[in-house]
């Protein structure tokens, strides 16, 4: 079964590989954007970095039984701000590192009667909270396929591919 201790594991994992692409991507592409309305590296990184701050906020301080009502809104604006504010690629490779810890840390403190609580969704229906913490994880995912392609577009191959290069080569052999 897909428990708690397997989201955590999986967080890292996720988190890890998206670190291995920020620390791919030169630091002189931080600033490059596939289309001018979309976000730039650093601001997809530093994005992906925040989305702690929404689930603490939502499923620990505040603990919503329903997202009915909730201003979204006010959290693309915190986001958005955070996403605008200059930060060096070192910078924003801590913050990667500490947020995620951060959120595994923070994980690990639910108990299974708190993760299997269902949270009203606007609309009509609902999911557990587990089901809404595991969608942060696929956000992140989301984006950082995002980043591969922008690494493709950039002349960078990703490092998964770069691992199954090498792990064909040794077959090869």
């Amino acid at each position: 079964m897909y428990g708690l201790k397997q989201l955590i594991e999986s967080t890292r994992v996720v988190r890890k590989n998206t670190i291995q692409i920020a620390e791919d991507i030169p630091e002189e592409h931080y600033g490059y954007r596939p289309t001018v309305d979309s976000r730039s590296v650093a601001e997809t990184l530093v994005h992906i970095a925040f989305l702690l701050q929404v689930d603490r906020q939502l499923h620990g301080d505040q603990r919503v039984s329903s997202f009915e009502g909730i201003d979204f809104g006010e959290f693309i604006k915190q986001s958005d701000a955070e996403e605008k504010r200059l930060r060096s690629k070192d910078e924003i490779l801590t913050l990667l590192r500490k947020e995620g810890e951060d959120r595994c840390e923070w994980l690990a403190t639910f108990s299974e009667t708190i993760l299997a609580e269902q949270v009203g969704m606007p609309g009509g229906g609902s999911k557990s909270r587990f089901e809404i913490l595991i969608g942060t994880k696929e956000h992140e995912m989301h984006h950082r396929a995002q980043l591969m392609v922008i690494e493709r577009l950039l002349g960078i191959v990703p490092h998964l591919t770069r691992n199954r290069q090498v792990g064909r080569e040794k077959a090869a052999v």
